[in-house]
């Protein structure tokens, strides 16, 4: 379990939001929900220090951000502005506000929820916010049999309000303690320097997948592994992972093809070794 944010994105009204609140019921944690619209700034996320007479100074008064999950929702609404006031928080879990560094809550999520980029009133997600996100995830269309249970069935919020957390702050930082030492081969590591080099070839893509793209992959392996129940990690769990991780950082050359689709091409044209 790495504390890497991750990005959801699908049509409206598809149940991203929910998802994201369902998360932070069940991880029992501190939740603020952010709605990116074109009109946010900064200091709407971050905070902003007003004047107290009483003090005789300025007192500064927290933003959203200052929460152990935060759900950015609709974050491509937003302007690119707006958007980069999660940079440091994403990568360091700390913002800096007027001069002064303040560190945020621990454990540290943000999940965020996107519109896809050719409706109205979206903004293309910066390459240095796109690379943070651990994970990019679609939800789709339900099936027949689940979609009926939705409609028949009880309102999704009214059950929210009736879920109970099966972890706390204390079960979390144990499980990111336990994936980290999930073992993982050279063998497996020359198998994911491989799948990295394979997305820096110019003439396959124009961007391809940083160092930082390649811990985020090995964290996720792990955690899958221990999903799996295994203490040590194989192909299979790289793979499982692979396409979520690398979709929306990769960029195939010529634009034809989507970066989730070039990333299960990849898969099948390198080898294990």
């Amino acid at each position: 379990m790495e504390r890497q944010p991750e990005d959801i994105e699908d049509f409206l009204r598809m149940g991203k939001t929910t998802l994201a609140h369902v998360l932070a019921q069940t991880l029992g944690l501190q939740f603020h929900r952010i709605q990116f619209t074109s009109d946010l700034l900064p200091a709407d996320i971050l905070g902003v220090s007003v004047y107290d007479r009483e003090r005789n100074g300025f007192v500064f008064h927290p933003g959203p951000i200052f929460a152990q999950v935060i759900l950015a929702d609709e974050v491509n609404r937003a302007t690119p502005k707006a958007q980069s006031a999660l940079l440091e928080a994403m990568e360091e879990h700390q913002v800096t506000v007027e001069g002064e560094t303040r560190k945020l809550p621990e454990p540290f999520f943000v999940i965020a929820t996107q519109n896809p980029v050719h409706q109205v009133g979206t903004f293309p997600l910066p390459e240095s916010q796109l690379d943070r996100f651990l994970m990019r995830i679609e939800l789709g269309y339900p099936e027949r049999q689940a979609e009926r249970v939705l409609l028949t069935g009880q309102d999704r919020r009214d059950m929210l309000a009736q879920l109970s957390p099966l972890l706390d702050p204390q079960g979390i930082h144990a499980l990111q303690r336990e994936v980290a030492g999930i073992h993982i081969a050279d063998a497996l590591l020359d198998y994911v320097q491989a799948l990295l080099h394979a997305t820096r070839q110019p003439a396959r893509f124009t961007l391809g997948l940083s160092p930082r793209a390649g811990i985020g992959l090995i964290r996720g392996a792990q955690a899958w592994a221990l999903l799996n129940s295994r203490r040590q990690v194989v192909p299979e769990d790289v793979q499982a992972v692979f396409a979520a991780v690398a979709g929306h950082r990769l960029r195939p050359a010529g634009g034809n093809e989507s970066g989730a689709a070039a990333a299960q091409a990849l898969l099948a044209s390198v080898a294990i070794p």
